[in-house]
């Protein structure tokens, strides 16, 4: 990725200029309450740089999918005090998106202050399809950081989309490639470009349509693929499997026979899986070989005997990318699976191989399962850009970001 960094700007100087700067700030909300602030915290290093710098810094991100409303449920509240709290300085939250207050809190910001704008997708242009309707909210964020500012992209988890603060803004001001960012593109860039073999990726997640592309993209490259979570049910029904009542895509049960036939050295399935009566935390619960799924029952998990050879296939990797848990981990009873995957991966990671989880529910996962971070080599913000990234797809985000300056 050739674009200019944040450490670009900062030495060009940012003292009293306006910066806006797009995070990714999607935090899971239960009843209001953070439960996982990865995100946020993994903002910070660019925003305390700026800060620190003397840059009035003009914070924009989404949360959740309110399709363009006001949505109280979503507002960024709790994430402006959490993040005030990494940051340990005040950080301001505007009442509108570029609104009124926006516009007035933005005036009066002073060097080294924090202005959090509240949820982006409360305006309906963000996700337009229409390049005049993106443009004109684009504009309006750049009038908040004025004509001498500048826009520091650091939201990876957004850089898929062509949306108004992630894509258009960029057109419109001299433009940056913020610290997470930057380490997001070169982590994957290695993952495609100098991988050190044994190669190994695990898939997991509910539908194989998900991740038919990432399949199709790495399988040719990679030496061990692992596919559990709900995808694997309908890798086992093309097998010939009776999966019970587990979730099953059935219109991908052909295109998973054509991937099993070419590449039958590489997949690997779980061979038996914890099966429960019903979905639910307190379910009853069993370990049956997948061949053996009764009918009526679903499975949640992978079972011991599939975890242990996984197990050993990754901690001999050399380089491993995790997508996707293996079983429903927010249930106890449901999580060893998911838990023993983390921490072969983490032993792979002491053992001196570059680990990779793929954000999303897998860091999420790992979070919930109390496995340090440190225990990988990276932990992705961008779920869906990752994979996006692995099938060779451009990113709007940072292809933008390759062009020439901006006003």
């Amino acid at each position: 990725m050739t674009v200019k960094t944040l450490e670009d700007l900062l030495a060009e100087g940012v003292e009293g200029r306006g910066v806006l700067v797009r995070s990714d700030l999607n935090v899971p909300l239960d009843n209001g309450q953070i439960t996982d602030p990865g995100r946020i915290v993994a903002s910070v290093p660019t925003i305390r740089a700026l800060v620190e710098a003397g840059a009035k810094v003009v914070v924009t991100a989404h949360l959740g999918r309110p399709k363009g409303a006001q949505d109280p449920g979503l507002s960024l509240a709790p994430v402006a005090t959490r993040l005030a709290a990494e940051l340990g300085r005040n950080v301001q939250l505007a009442g509108d998106v570029v609104g009124q207050d926006a516009l007035a809190r933005s005036e009066g910001l002073t060097d080294g202050d924090v202005l959090l704008l509240e949820n982006i997708r409360f305006d309906p242009r963000e996700t337009s399809k229409d390049d005049a309707e993106r443009a004109k909210l684009a504009a309006a964020l750049v009038e908040l950081v004025g004509d001498d500012g500048a826009f520091v992209s650091d939201g990876f988890g957004v850089v898929h989309r062509k949306q108004a603060s992630v894509y258009d803004v960029a057109k419109l001001l001299p433009h940056y490639a913020g610290t997470l960012v930057a380490a997001e593109a070169d982590v994957l860039a290695r993952l495609t470009e100098s991988t050190d073999r044994p190669y190994a990726v695990v898939l997991g997640g509910s539908k194989v349509s998900d991740k038919l592309a990432v399949i199709e993209a790495l399988a040719p490259k990679v030496d061990t693929l692992v596919i559990g979570g709900g995808m694997c049910f309908t890798f086992l029904a093309a097998q010939g499997l009776s999966v019970g009542s587990s979730l099953l895509q059935e219109e991908m049960i052909e295109t998973c026979k054509s991937l099993l036939d070419r590449y039958a050295d590489v997949i690997h399935l779980p061979r038996d899986i914890v099966v429960a009566d019903s979905f639910s935390a307190d379910a009853e619960s069993k370990v049956v070989p997948a061949h053996e799924i009764p009918d009526g029952w679903l499975g949640l998990d992978i079972g011991p005997e599939s975890a242990q050879r996984f197990s050993v296939l990754l901690t001999e990797a050399r380089t491993v990318f995790w997508n996707g848990p293996m079983g429903v981990f927010e249930f106890d009873k449901f999580a060893a699976g998911t838990r023993g995957i983390a921490e072969a991966i983490a032993k792979a990671t002491g053992k001196g191989a570059f680990t990779v989880v793929g954000g999303g529910d897998s860091a999420a996962a790992v979070r919930a399962l109390g496995i340090p971070d440190g225990d990988f080599s990276h932990i992705s913000t961008g779920g869906g850009a990752s994979l996006e990234y692995l099938e060779g797809k451009t990113l709007p985000g940072i292809s933008v970001l390759e062009e020439s300056e901006g006003a």
